[in-house]
């Protein structure tokens, strides 16, 4: 399941670079020095991975919890269900969270400060940046947390974002170095494949719960030629 992470930022990145490419490109950079550059993108695309992780921290906790009390199974079920039914009506969730009273003070507050940190050229402001950047509403990072509270535990669903942010990056430096890729045409065709990416995590979720837990143990197989008889 962990490789998953790492595919859905990959793959994935493209959104990333229609929704925060332009705030990447929007940070004062000095052209004139690549290796300067690529720095305080590397520390911006690292603030935001880890806001994925500390996310993931969270989640595991729900996770791990889901996992004790043995409804993991049901949980995976139901949210493949819950991703299919958004993709196959259009669902777009970013705009219903935007629009709830607390947690649309809370974006209203990322993106103050936000607004703080863009004319400033410091590699800390840099990183800043990229952390408070982490807590924009994504249905990329949505996908990537509904994977994650499926690990069953804090490491897991931690090492799960952490992927996944890694996954994000390449894109994103490129974006920077080679100027603005994320044109008007291509935001539309990137939003065109998003329902894909949604019901394709769906099946992997539907089916990771309703598949036999087989044990991986050579001795387990070992175990059953040696089944005592009665006779």
């Amino acid at each position: 399941m962990l490789w998953t992470a790492f595919t859905i930022g990959l793959f994935g990145s493209l959104h990333c670079v229609g929704m925060c490419g332009p705030i990447a490109l929007a940070m004062p950079h000095d052209n004139s020095n690549k290796f300067q550059t690529i720095g305080k993108i590397l520390l911006y695309n690292f603030g935001r991975t880890l806001t994925y992780v500390l996310l993931g921290i969270l989640i595991g906790l729900l996770g791990e919890g889901l996992f004790l009390a043995g409804i993991q199974r049901w949980t995976s079920i139901f949210m493949g269900i819950g991703v299919l039914i958004i993709a196959l009506f259009s669902i777009n969730i970013e705009s219903r969270l935007l629009h709830s009273n607390v947690v649309g003070r809370f974006f209203f507050f990322v993106k103050s400060q936000l607004a703080k940190h863009l004319k400033n050229s410091s590699h800390s402001a840099f990183f800043r940046t990229g952390f408070l950047n982490g807590f924009l509403p994504c249905g990329l990072v949505y996908m990537a947390i509904i994977g994650a509270v499926t690990m069953g535990s804090i490491e897991g669903s931690a090492l799960y974002m952490f992927l996944f942010g890694l996954g994000t990056i390449p894109l994103m430096i490129s974006t920077v170095l080679v100027g603005n890729l994320a044109s008007f045409k291509i935001r539309n065709r990137i939003k065109k494949f998003y329902p894909a990416f949604l019901i394709a995590l769906a099946f992997l979720l539907i089916f990771r719960g309703i598949q036999f837990d087989v044990p991986a143990d050579f001795s387990f197989w070992e175990a059953m030629t040696n089944i005592p008889m009665c006779h």
